[in-house]
């Protein structure tokens, strides 16, 4: 990737089906087309955008669940191949008996990387599923270096710092955003990119399942002041739209007034005083 290369990159903000895969899978592969077709490279959708959210139970899940690779993730990689894109998309991942909230990135080279979201509120299928397993990792493409998060990890900020000292250039943030949490997307993310100095392009649902609604506000942050290149609405289906420059995240140490006001979030942390962030909460 050249130091000056523009990417465009994509929020698809929707509204999933619940349990109708095969409806939300047509719907996305459209999108898809569409977003291309505006010259996206990259293109992200929401949590869970194959499957819906709110189940009661993993039994009523299990049948929109799949592998991945699977049939679904299949499918959209012929798609990348064809437009010649990325996608990062949400969906329930079963691996031999246990079952995930997961989300894949795919490209023309087909399944690049997977990720299953450690942070597990207790809400809609998260109540059920299996905590994630593999540790936040950082995707080398030709567009960028990508790591993905999903939702209610950014509210843990070693997430998005882990992805950080790997190098990512962008956080990818699939999520199911419901009512009560619009200071996520008008604080938080905002703050994740500008102390990681990453773009981050988080795609939230709109619509109701069950009685919970969803609010909207996907936002793509600019990695040096975290300031919002594009919003989406609260109640309305949208497809935000960004130009970025990848290689601006790489650059850690700020020159303000040579000499007198530099900055390197990177290498001005002070890890050896870190110690408490990496042991387990004591018992209650």
């Amino acid at each position: 990737m050249a130091d000056n290369t523009k990417l465009k990159v994509t929020a698809v903000q929707m509204e999933p089906r619940l349990l109708e895969k095969e409806v939300n899978l047509a719907r996305c592969l459209d999108l898809i087309q569409t977003a291309a077709g505006e010259g996206a490279r990259l293109i992200v959708f929401p949590e869970c955008a194959l499957t819906g959210y709110v189940f009661s139970s993993l039994e009523e899940a299990l049948p929109v669940c799949e592998p991945i690779p699977g049939p679904s993730t299949t499918k959209i990689v012929d798609a990348c191949r064809k437009l010649n894109v990325y996608v990062v998309i949400g969906l329930l991942e079963t691996d031999n008996e246990e079952c995930y909230n997961a989300a894949a990135l795919l490209g023309p080279e087909g399944l690049l990387s997977k990720y299953r979201k450690i942070h597990l509120p207790y809400l809609g299928i998260d109540r059920f599923v299996n905590r994630g397993n593999l540790p936040p990792a950082v995707c080398e493409t030709e567009i960028g270096r990508i790591g993905i998060g999903i939702c209610y990890d950014a509210m843990f900020p070693e997430h998005a710092r882990i992805l950080a000292l790997q190098g990512a250039d962008i956080l990818v943030l699939p999520t199911n955003w419901p009512e009560q949490r619009e200071f996520i997307p008008e604080h938080i993310i905002p703050a994740r990119a500008a102390e990681n100095r990453m773009f981050i392009v988080a795609a939230n649902r709109v619509g109701e399942e069950r009685g919970t609604r969803f609010i909207g506000h996907s936002i793509i942050a600019h990695c040096a002041k975290g300031t919002a290149l594009a919003r989406g609405e609260p109640d309305e289906e949208n497809i935000l739209y960004a130009e970025i420059e990848p290689a601006i995240a790489r650059e850690k140490h700020v020159v303000i007034a040579p000499g007198e006001f530099e900055f390197n979030v990177i290498k001005d942390r002070r890890p050896e005083l870190y110690d408490i962030i990496s042991k387990p909460p004591p018992p209650p």
